[in-house]
């Protein structure tokens, strides 16, 4: 059952039917107030777990053969509603897509009321011939009330079972869930915040044992690039500055050194200025080449944290360690892509690649793949490591 994109009316087969003109058996209403609180109570030990058992109660307080809940995603090239929780007759169809704009979930939001569809599958020519959907009701669901989320639904087994009652029962677990679903919205996004922090935590410790590792190489080629006290102390202060200037890119601020590093050749130069300076018989160590391309701000962060970890690496294992090596950085546009390529030379023959991975190549790949949604890959050549990185452009902007 498969969204396809279609234009037919569909008025015909949906009813907006008065439903307090049909008649209300008595009912419990002290058991399903009872049913509903059980359930709230449980909604903040895990809010996702819990929306099987609404769609169950649903089915039960109204007598349907069959319920679900439909939420809307906006996917390409036309939104769809996707099915979740089916319960009854329709459960084989679970994980199924439907047209936000050719079904009764759609009218039910444009609505945003209680909407009732009569024998739907006589117009829809996605629902599967032999099903047989004598009434649907559906009501609206939202999060905060505010923000259109999908429908929750019910399916009689004759034409006229369902009543101003059963809607209302609809709307009031449909609130319900709308509830759930926001704290399980927040708790995912909770989590990832923590999980970010986490990752930030480790690095910046990371960070700060490299720090120390970079000082001391700063300082003995500095001294053997000057011939006097005052010399060194403003070569090394330089540097220094300058090593300040890349760290501040990596932390999670807007620091004036950030927001101008908005364009990724200022971005990179900063991130390597520590080591540029290391140069001795006029050799320059790093060369730059690419367009000019705009990095948004909370790109600025993940690129510096990049740049930094492999200048890093070089310095201490790489093309930088010596006095020989250097190290390319090209990029180029390739569609909706931006290729970037890192070559280290002259830093020592390669025998093999690494046994182990290290924090830093781990966190490098965490940001290239998981932040960014690019791709990553390295090429040990003996002359020096060669590092291929792949973005969406359309990351780099945010």
């Amino acid at each position: 059952m498969e969204a396809a994109k279609v234009s037919k009316p569909d008025v015909a087969a949906v009813y907006t039917v008065d439903l307090s003109q049909r008649p209300v058996p008595p009912s419990d209403a002290a058991q399903e107030k009872a049913a509903l609180l059980q359930l709230a109570g449980r909604m903040h030990d895990g809010p996702g777990e819990v929306l099987p058992k609404f769609v169950e109660l649903a089915m039960e307080l109204t007598g349907a053969i069959s319920a679900g809940v439909s939420l809307l995603e906006q996917t390409e090239p036309f939104p769809v509603f996707r099915w979740h929780n089916l319960r009854g007759i329709l459960s084989p169809f679970n994980g199924a897509t439907t047209p936000r704009d050719y079904s009764p979930c759609g009218i039910t939001l444009d609505r945003g009321a209680p909407t009732l569809a009569i024998h739907p599958e006589r117009v829809y020519d996605w629902i599967p011939s032999g099903l047989s959907l004598p009434e649907v009701l559906l009501v609206p669901l939202y999060i905060g009330r505010t923000e259109p989320l999908g429908t929750l639904w019910v399916v009689a087994d004759r034409i006229g079972y369902f009543h101003c009652g059963h809607g209302a029962t609809l709307q009031e677990l449909a609130d319900f869930i709308g509830v759930a679903l926001k704290m399980a919205r927040s708790e995912q996004e909770l989590l990832q915040a923590l999980e970010q922090q986490e990752l930030l935590t480790r690095e910046m410790s990371h960070r700060l044992k490299n720090l120390f590792t970079i000082v001391d190489g700063m300082v003995r080629i500095s001294a053997r690039s000057t011939n006097s006290k005052d010399d060194l102390v403003s070569l090394l202060s330089g540097r220094l500055h300058a090593l300040a200037a890349a760290h501040s890119l990596v932390k999670p601020s807007f620091s004036d050194v950030q927001g101008a590093a908005s364009n990724l050749a200022d971005l990179i130069s900063i991130v390597i200025e520590p080591h540029k300076p290391a140069a001795i018989f006029g050799r320059s160590r790093f060369s730059l080449e690419g367009p000019a391309i705009l990095c948004g701000e909370q790109s600025v962060n993940g690129l510096a944290l990049v740049f930094h970890e492999l200048t890093t690496n070089a310095a201490k294992y790489g093309a930088l360690r010596g006095d020989n090596g250097r190290v390319d950085i090209v990029w180029q546009v390739n569609g909706d892509d931006l290729s970037i390529t890192w070559s280290e030379d002259g830093g020592g023959e390669i025998t093999s690649p690494p046994v182990s991975k290290g924090f830093g190549s781990t966190l490098v790949d965490a940001t290239v793949t998981r932040q960014f949604g690019g791709i990553l890959s390295y090429d040990w050549r003996k002359t020096g490591l060669s590092v291929n990185i792949v973005l969406p452009l359309s990351r780099l902007a945010q």
